[in-house]
């Protein structure tokens, strides 16, 4: 097991998250920058109000802890389109979403969690260079997609799985910008998703989660991370295919540990196991960490 720390990578270029603080972060999705609450930015900003202002199309304004409006600074379209590359080896792809302003403060991707999609990439053609034609892979709490694109693209049969309608939709959407198709999309509560794959019997050569701290199934099921996240776990740890297997798991909620992740998983990953905390470097100088991780991967014939 080990300990390491993951940024997004370089070739994320038309990200950049530019400055954080005072509970709020500045950043650049290609040609529109916004500014957004954030509530690990407990410090101080770097830069002053004026430059934040000056730089900003958009910011959003909370009306409650879980909705708001935003508030236009300067002509900007409300929604825009933001490429990333996947690159290993002799293999690149690019996955493209569409984004734009959002009740609930998302524009439609965690840029953090491209590191994630280059490892899923990575992963997904090694399966298919030592034997396995077409990796099976499960994306749950699927959002967007980014995920289940970096898995289509390496050539790997997917199911995208989230609870809320739209947020299928849109994850469909950039599946068609990204000109990748036939990904299975299914509205469903996670767990209860897990639980009937269980019954059938089926089996998966790679696993990603990135639950909420809270959320709700399509039926009104209730998820708290601290409450579920052992029972959900358990069951993903049996859908994995015992020769060929890949887990992800993301943590996003204030003062969970990767210490918690490493519990989680060490018993199923042996030596394989890495866990540490996504964060990303701001232009301004400061690093703003955005969840903690834990992946493993068996590849037995490569």
């Amino acid at each position: 097991m080990s300990q390491i720390y993951c940024l997004p990578p370089k070739n994320f270029t038309n990200y950049e998250l530019l400055d954080c603080g005072n509970f709020e972060k500045l950043e650049r999705f290609s040609d529109v920058i916004t500014i957004r609450p954030e509530p690990q930015a407990v410090w101080s900003k770097q830069w002053d109000n004026k430059e934040w202002l000056k730089q900003a199309h958009y910011k959003f304004i909370p009306t409650s802890s879980s909705s708001g409006q935003w508030k236009q600074l300067k002509n900007a379209p409300e929604q825009w389109v933001l490429e990333y590359l996947l690159s290993y080896k002799n293999k690149q792809s690019a996955i493209r979403f569409r984004l734009g302003l959002t009740s609930f403060k998302h524009v439609g991707v965690f840029p953090e969690q491209a590191s994630n999609w280059d490892i899923i990439y990575e992963h997904i053609q090694n399966f298919k260079v030592s034997g396995l034609a077409t990796p099976k892979v499960l994306n749950l709490f699927a959002y967007t997609g980014g995920a289940s694109l970096a898995a289509k693209a390496a050539g790997a049969d997917v199911i995208h799985v989230d609870s809320i309608k739209q947020v299928v939709t849109w994850a469909n959407e950039n599946s068609q910008l990204s000109k990748l198709d036939n990904i299975r999309w299914v509205v469903e509560d996670a767990l209860k998703y897990v639980k009937r794959e269980l019954k059938r019997g089926n089996k998966y050569h790679g696993i990603i989660l990135d639950p909420p701290a809270f959320g709700h199934g399509p039926n009104g099921e209730k998820w708290k991370l601290e409450e579920h996240i052992n029972e959900m776990v358990s069951h993903v740890l049996e859908l994995l295919d015992p020769q060929k297997h890949f887990l992800i798991l993301n943590a996003y909620s204030l003062g969970m540990s990767s210490i918690i992740i490493e519990n989680l998983l060490k018993a199923k990953a042996t030596d394989s196991l890495q866990i540490g905390e996504l964060y990303i470097s701001a232009a301004s100088g400061v690093k703003l960490p955005l969840g903690v991780f834990g992946r493993f991967v068996k590849n037995n014939h490569l």
